[in-house]
């Protein structure tokens, strides 16, 4: 007999509320262990692994990869009986349906074994408690929840005029034809079903791609959609928030930083440094925490809840990244006590986690000040909007040979444009002037460096 069980999407930790389904690790009727990695999910932050929280044989995913589910819905079904369970289709597929008797309640899987409707989680995050009833799944990005599929109806354990209902409201479709149109990029919610009770057969989907080849040959060009999800949904939606709730001021600052880049060449020599990659980014990151020492204010956050200013007591200094995935802010944590060597270690160790797709949750939250190295893209300057919650980004233009005055005489130079754009609410016009000022005098000088820390 066997006893199945309901694995829920647990929420990470980071308040967050849906993740993406990137790659399932097991199939229908293989043998899993408690604690063994099933599946990686992409958050709106970071790609984490989930293992599972009890043994058994997979008899059914629930949820294709590259969906978008909620924290709390039912991603994989496991018999947990120690029998061997017959493997029923993935997420996608028509299951068959199974008789229950008549006037009986659907079950209702706890998830975890408990019985106590309790949710699980991933180990060392915490337990959050949920009700059990199963919430409906929301469809792959840019599909209509017309496309969810009917597999879902019959997997739910619903009376049967919900799920007449529920047909009613959505295409009819196998799964072939609609694996088929998702290769085709055909929303079936266009189509008109020519197959029995109006269903949608292969030749209508194949039907519709021929007469968008056709409109789009005609055209001569064609459109691409990209799905807006995970990291990327989460930076537009940040970006957003940002830029409408924190009254943003930018000003630049053109400096000297010919010192600078040979103080870079002069560390990169020494012992202490072997092994590790130096470079002005170093410096300015580094000119960055003497001022925000010098200005406390500057590494602060609005509560808007509290109406408070909360300065914080240390600087956990945000790097933009332009990943794979998106842009990411890791951040290093209480950077301002770090020594140069060992800032220049951390620095690199998390432009490389986060390139490589492997930084955390917690590498990503907590930042409280940014900088943004617009320069490696050959850009001078720019507008950089504040990451949400900090009130204050510094963007570090490139380094080019430019005409300069010294000692009254015009010199070839290297120099660079700051900007810094800071939340208005918080910082004034004098005191980010002299945060500015402060880090092009250090990059300037960088013997200030010494003298301010």
């Amino acid at each position: 007999m066997s006893d199945l069980k309901e694995f829920r999407l647990p929420d990470v930790g980071e308040g967050l509320t849906e993740a993406d389904i990137v790659t399932w690790h097991v199939k229908p009727g293989d043998t899993i262990k408690d604690g063994q990695i099933i599946v990686e999910i992409e958050t709106a932050k970071a790609v984490v692994e989930l293992p599972t929280p009890f043994s058994g044989t997979v008899t059914r995913l629930l949820v294709d990869e590259g969906q978008t589910v909620d924290v709390g819905a039912p991603i994989i079904a496991v018999d947990t009986s120690g029998g061997a369970a017959p493997a029923t289709p993935a997420a996608g597929q028509a299951a068959p349906a199974e008789a229950a008797p008549a006037g009986a309640p659907a079950p209702e899987p706890d998830g975890n074994g408990a019985g106590e409707g309790r949710q699980p989680v991933l180990v060392g995050y915490g337990v959050k408690t949920a009700p059990t009833t199963r919430r409906p799944r929301k469809p792959p990005a840019g599909q209509a929840a017309a496309d969810v599929g009917l597999a879902q109806a019959s997997a739910d354990a619903a009376p049967a005029e919900n799920r007449a209902s529920e047909r009613e409201n959505r295409a009819l479709a196998k799964p072939p034809v609609r694996k088929l149109a998702k290769d085709l990029g055909i929303s079936l919610t266009q189509l008109t079903g020519t197959g029995p009770a109006g269903s949608i057969t292969r030749d209508d989907v194949q039907r519709a791609a021929s007469d968008t080849t056709a409109r789009s040959e005609q055209s001569g060009a064609v459109d691409e959609r990209i799905p807006v999800k995970g990291v990327r949904k989460h930076m537009a939606a940040a970006m957003v928030s940002s830029a409408f709730t924190a009254p943003h001021v930018t000003e630049f600052l053109q400096v000297d930083v010919t010192e600078t880049m040979s103080a870079v060449r002069r560390v990169r020599e020494l012992p202490e440094f072997e092994g590790v990659r130096v470079s002005p980014l170093l410096f300015v990151a580094r000119a960055l925490l003497v001022a925000a020492g010098r200005h406390p204010l500057v590494n602060s956050s609005w509560d808007e809840g509290a109406q408070e200013i909360v300065v914080h007591g240390q600087v956990n200094l945000g790097i933009a990244v332009a990943a794979e995935r998106g842009l990411l802010v890791p951040n290093v944590k209480d950077a301002g006590s770090l020594p140069l060597p060992a800032l220049a270690g951390a620095l690199a160790e998390l432009t490389e986690t986060t390139r490589a797709g492997k930084a955390t949750p917690a590498d990503l939250g907590g930042g409280t000040i940014t900088i943004t190295n617009v320069g490696v893209f050959g850009v001078d300057a720019g507008t950089p909007i504040l990451t949400p919650g900090e009130a204050a980004i510094l963007a570090f233009g490139q380094v080019r040979d430019t005409p300069w005055v010294v000692d009254g005489q015009l010199a070839v130079r290297k120099a660079c444009t700051l900007s810094l754009s800071f939340d208005h609410r918080i910082i004034d016009g004098e005191l980010g002037s002299a945060v500015l000022r402060d880090v092009g005098s250090m990059l300037e000088d960088p013997v200030r460096m010494l003298a301010w820390s």
